[in-house]
């Protein structure tokens, strides 16, 4: 299995669960947003993560708020993932996907969740994610961290994502 994680961190901490997530699914290359190839032929699996602004994916305006708390500025920069799945008109026809956020640990009603607005550009794309999953985060802007133990439940999740896939395949 060929598997690509992409990301979108403003902090670090969706970076962090996106290299977690990667190791757990033995992606072959994990990228932040700004990085990462526009030609997804080739990978069986898309993995795409993003930190959770206004309920819902970052915006341009979300991003330049966040990188302003930053000292050296957003992780990722432009683009953002919104942007860089809306660039594509279709994605490969046998390319799996999952999608993950980071978000405050509050109830998602409150919260939103950048995950399920990823999902739903990914459905229409014509790729449903198998899975969509939260990581959670406390603290505020610059000083959030991932909640202890969301950096081994990511590898995990990428570890089931991958035994799911070979057991599709089978």
């Amino acid at each position: 299995m060929r598997a690509i994680v992409v990301y979108e961190s403003m902090f670090g901490n969706t970076e962090e669960v996106a290299y977690a997530v990667g190791e757990g699914c033995g992606a072959s290359e994990v990228f932040a947003v700004n990085q990462a190839p526009g030609d997804l032929r080739g990978y069986d699996l898309l993995v795409v993560g993003a930190p959770t602004h206004v309920h819902g994916l970052s915006r341009p305006s979300t991003r330049k708020a966040a990188a302003e708390q930053e000292q050296g500025g957003a992780r990722t920069g432009e683009p953002g993932l919104r942007e860089w799945l809306g660039a594509f008109a279709a994605l490969p026809p046998a390319l799996e996907t999952a999608v993950f956020d980071t978000r405050i640990g509050k109830p998602r009603w409150l919260t939103g969740s950048a995950a399920r607005s990823a999902a739903k550009i990914l459905r229409d794309l014509g790729r449903a994610p198998a899975e969509v999953e939260s990581f959670l985060v406390e603290g505020d802007g610059p000083d959030t961290k991932l909640v202890a133990g969301e950096a081994t439940r990511a590898r995990d999740w990428g570890a089931g994502l991958r035994l799911r896939r070979r057991a599709s395949r089978a």
